[in-house]
């Protein structure tokens, strides 16, 4: 027994697995049973509950003087425990002892057997963790479930106050669907997709001297690209195939300056090329590049039988996703516009979609531009 018990409990099944012990036991959570025996109090922490209940705690965040708060605690709660709450929550079938300590077990039940994206929240309502599942209620329960003691996941589970969902036809769906929340809302938990990032942009820009120029340099906030490249290496070996298939002239082409805004004109040099010439040069060079980029839509089972789910690609971005009813018919790519949610591209998102329209390319409808 212990407030907040998971937090102890992992602490202490540790160290025993660590000198060699397997200890199982169960376990009784005092801030998940003042809640149910005492709901709608203003706060659950030992030191709030012990003022509203009239214990005494002299030094709170002592080990001994909680360890004895917490024990005057229980004998308070067993005589207020009307509806056998207690002898419930130490039944060896209960999942409760293994929710986080503020998570109203009703949000975790509710959770269907399907994909999605749920959605963890903190006190002041704000999303703390996005994550996508192929099944949302067995996903979320792995979150609750073994023993870590890092001081990053015992926060995560003090900070877990309310979940919500979306349940999504697929798999992939509910991926995509995770990718554009976490970009959208960075919640504090979520950490793993800022490595996928890139880091290089291709960059176009015309001198004082009339010409038109083509760089690589690292991303800007403040500046838009033609290309994004998650290596120097990738967006030089592009430039470099631009320039020998247009015939552009090396001295316009600059790699690796940080900001476009810094690029400056090489000195003059006699023999250079006619700049109306040179700069149509780089108009069809780019041309290509942005006409390379596919346009198609992703068509696979709907979240029922009366509808389908499309992901919808265009001009080589992700443009949006959404549900259509399987009697509605389409003869332009336009159509699937009205009928989709747009959402924000990224380079991600993108190679998601890539290699998964690759693996499945019977999927695939309106097809311009892409080669499985």
């Amino acid at each position: 027994m212990a407030h907040n018990v998971n937090f102890d409990h992992s602490f202490i099944r540790h160290e025993l697995e660590m000198a060699g012990f397997k200890w199982t036991t169960k376990k009784l959570c005092t801030v998940r049973a003042a809640r149910k025996i005492k709901p709608s109090l203003p706060s659950y922490s030992l030191g709030k509950l012990c003022r509203s209940l009239g214990i005494p705690l002299l030094q709170a965040h002592r080990a001994g003087c909680d360890a004895d708060a917490t024990a005057i605690l229980l004998s308070r709660l067993l005589i207020l425990d009307a509806e056998g709450e207690i002898a419930r929550m130490v039944k060896k079938n209960s999942h409760d002892q293994n929710l986080p300590p503020n998570l109203p077990p009703a949000d975790f039940e509710q959770l269907p057997e399907k994909p999605g994206v749920y959605y963890f929240y903190n006190q002041i309502g704000k999303v703390v963790y996005v994550g996508k599942a192929k099944n949302l209620k067995k996903r979320v329960a792995q979150h609750f479930g073994g023993h870590k003691i890092t001081p990053q996941r015992q926060h995560f589970m003090r900070d877990i106050y309310s979940i919500t969902y979306e349940v999504c036809a697929t798999e992939f769906m509910a991926l995509l669907l995770e990718c554009s929340e976490i970009k959208k809302l960075w919640p504090e938990h979520n950490r793993a997709l800022k490595k996928f990032d890139p880091k290089f942009g291709l960059y176009e820009y015309e001198a004082r001297n009339g010409y038109r120029y083509l760089a690589i340099g690292k991303l800007s906030k403040f500046q838009s690209c033609l290309e994004v490249f998650h290596s120097q290496h990738d967006g030089i070996n592009t430039l470099l195939g631009m320039a020998s298939e247009f015939k552009i002239d090396y001295r316009f082409c600059q790699y690796g300056t940080t900001l476009a805004g810094d690029m400056a004109p090489p000195p003059t040099i006699a023999n250079l090329p006619d700049p109306d010439q040179h700069n149509n040069q780089v108009t069809l060079a780019i041309d290509a590049l942005l006409g390379k980029r596919p346009s198609f839509a992703i068509m696979d089972k709907g979240r029922h039988k009366e509808e389908r789910s499309c992901v919808w690609v265009e001009d080589g971005h992700f443009y949006g996703m959404g549900y259509i009813t399987t009697e509605i018919g389409f003869t332009e790519p336009s159509q699937l516009r009205d009928y989709v949610t747009p959402y924000k591209s990224n380079h991600y998102i993108m190679q998601l979609i890539y290699t998964y329209a690759s693996k499945y390319p019977g999927k695939l409808l309106f097809k311009k531009n892409f080669e499985a």
